[in-house]
Order: structure tokens, then C-alpha cells, then sequence
């Protein structure tokens, strides 16, 4: 029999991939997001299975356990909970809004954390069961101008591990937590800005369907932690055993590599509320050669002639 697979965020990027992914395997759903009109399209897209869709903003006290009431009233049960929702803001930490630091901090961390507390409370009475979210290569090295989503995506790590410990006499009760690099998605151009540039993601750039992809698959072969990007170990390398050359490089390269050349007004993208125009599965984020090979490159040597001379 088909699973039962709740997934959060359903509504663009990782998240819409997902439920694509698990929906050609012949699972039954249950799509939560915040925009009810790119729910209905996301159903539509998944419309060979049996889809329930949850308008739900997990930030909202008790929604995330209506979500599973509602699951659990049209399906009978839960077997897959995954976490994707995600929301993003560029800026100097100083300069950031308070308001708009801590919402993405509620909705990436808090949001993320009432998922597994009400998947768990599920799963210990079926006494089976598979957590899974979303992290982030930034839950192990850190970038100038994304503070808040930084420190939220270290916090996950933080919680994963921690009940990953507590869910050892629970063998049949798993947490994944999938850690992807940078990812073709929506979620650069949706942020909060208060940098005056748009952000992107740095190169090299994966499909959020090979994300998906990999969250499809600890359902059947279930890890404490997968990291999906060809630059994650290198970065991770660097962040930790060279710090400080890490730190003289990594503001260079994100000015170069993680912001355009495009200057934007402030604004609060959506991490207040959902913008349904802008959710897709891709984020239309296609390299320039020229700035792949020779931006970074002259950022680094020009780090590098300052901290040298």
C-alpha cells in the first residue's frame, strides 16, 4: 500500500518538487502551504494520486497540528512528515529589520521544529515512522549578508542531532535531515532584502528535483544526514580547518558570486506572507560563464593582495 506523506511548503521550489516526486511514486498526500492558490496548482501537478491540500502557515499556533488532524481524518494515518518551508532575507545583520530577522528565524527553526514535535507525537503511538527536513550547507559554515537564515539553519542542525540521540530506543522511528548547497529555486528572489542587490544562489547550482530526489530516497534507505551539492564537503573543509582564510575569501565570493549586479529597494519579500506569483518549482537561476570562471577568481585575488599587502 501506498504511503502517507504530509510535506510543508509544498508550494514552490524544493518543497513543490518533492511532492511531485513522491506523488510518481503513487504516495497519498497531504500539501501544506501558505498560498491556497498555488496549492490547487500544485494538486493539480500530483493529480494521479490522492491529494489532500492544508492551506497552512506553520508559524501560527496549533496549525501544524490541524494539519496532521486533517491527514489523519481523510487518511487514517502518517507515515512520512517532511519539512521544506523556508523563507529568506539578505542584509547586514545590524541593518535587518528586528521584525523581519526574528520571523525568519520562527519560520525556518520554530516552523521546523513544531513539525518534528507533531510528526513524533504521531509516530510514537504508530510506533513507526520518518521525519525529514530541510537544512542547508549554512548549517555548517556561515555567509556574510544572510544571518538569519544562517543562524536558523545551525539551530536545525542542533535539533536534528539532538533527537536523532533521543530517538535511538526507537529504531523504527527515523529523522533525516537533508542538507542541500545552493538550489535553483524562487526562495533568492522571494527574500527579504535590505542589502540593496539581489541575491542568488553561488555556483555550482543543483535542480531542486535532485533534492527531492534525495528526500525521496531516505524514506526507503534512511540517514542521519545527506548532503546534496558537489562544493559542500570542500566548503565545510575550509570553514573549519583554514577559519581564517576562510573568512578573508568568504565575503569576496558572495559579493561576486551570491549577490547580482541588480539593485533592489527594501523590502519584505515573503517573509511575511506568501507571493504567489513568484512560486515555482525552478528559480530560473541559469550561470554566466564569464562570471563563473572570472568573478570569483578576481574576487579572491583581490582578497588575497589586500591581506597580503
Amino acid at each position: 500500500m501506498s504511503r502517507v506523506v504530509v510535506v510543508v511548503g509544498a508550494s514552490s521550489g524544493i518543497g513543490r518538487a518533492t511532492a511531485r516526486a513522491f506523488a510518481e511514486r503513487g504516495d497519498r498526500l497531504v500539501l501544506a502551504a501558505r498560498a491556497t492558490t498555488t496549492l490547487a496548482e500544485v494538486r493539480a501537478e500530483c493529480a494521479d494520486v490522492d491529494v489532500l491540500t492544508v492551506p497552512t502557515d506553520a508559524t501560527e499556533p496549533n496549525a501544524l497540528d490541524d494539519l496532521a488532524e486533517a491527514a489523519l481524518d481523510r487518511f487514517g494515518q502518517i507515515d512520512v512528515w517532511v519539512h521544506t518551508a523556508a523563507v529568506m532575507a539578505y542584509g547586514r545583520f545590524d541593518e535587518l529589520p528586528e521584525r523581519v530577522f526574528d520571523q525568519v528565524v520562527r519560520t525556518d527553526l520554530l516552523g521546523a521544529a513544531g513539525s518534528v514535535r507533531v510528526a513524533l507525537r504521531h509516530f510514537r503511538v504508530a510506533g513507526a515512522g520518518t521525519v525529514i527536513l530541510t537544512g542547508s550547507v549554512l548549517g555548517h559554515i556561515t555567509a556574510p549578508y544572510m544571518s538569519a537564515y544562517v543562524t536558523s539553519k545551525w539551530g536545525l542542525q542542533g535539533l536534528a542531532r539532538t533527537v536523532q540521540q533521543e530517538l535511538r530506543d526507537s529504531p523504527e522511528i527515523r529523522l533525516c535531515l537533508v542538507n542541500p548547497g545552493s538550489v535553483d529555486t524562487p526562495v533568492y528572489q522571494q527574500a527579504a532584502n535590505y542589502l540593496g542587490r539581489f541575491g542568488r544562489p553561488p555556483v555550482p547550482v543543483a535542480s531542486p528535483q535532485r533534492v527531492a530526489r534525495a528526500i525521496v530516497d531516505c524514506v526507503d534507505r534512511p540517514r542521519r544526514e545527506v548532503s546534496v551539492g558537489r562544493l559542500n564537503v570542500l566548503l565545510r573543509a575550509g570553514f573549519t580547518v583554514l577559519p581564517g582564510v576562510y573568512d578573508v575569501l568568504v565575503g569576496p565570493l558572495m559579493r561576486a558570486a551570491g549577490l547580482s549586479g541588480r539593485s533592489v529597494a527594501a523590502h519584505d519579500g515573503s517573509v511575511f506572507a506568501p507571493n504567489p506569483v513568484g512560486e515555482a518549482v525552478r528559480g530560473g537561476h541559469l550561470p554566466d560563464l564569464r562570471q563563473l570562471v572570472f568573478g570569483p577568481v578576481g574576487a579572491v585575488g583581490a582578497a588575497l593582495r589586500r591581506r597580503l599587502g
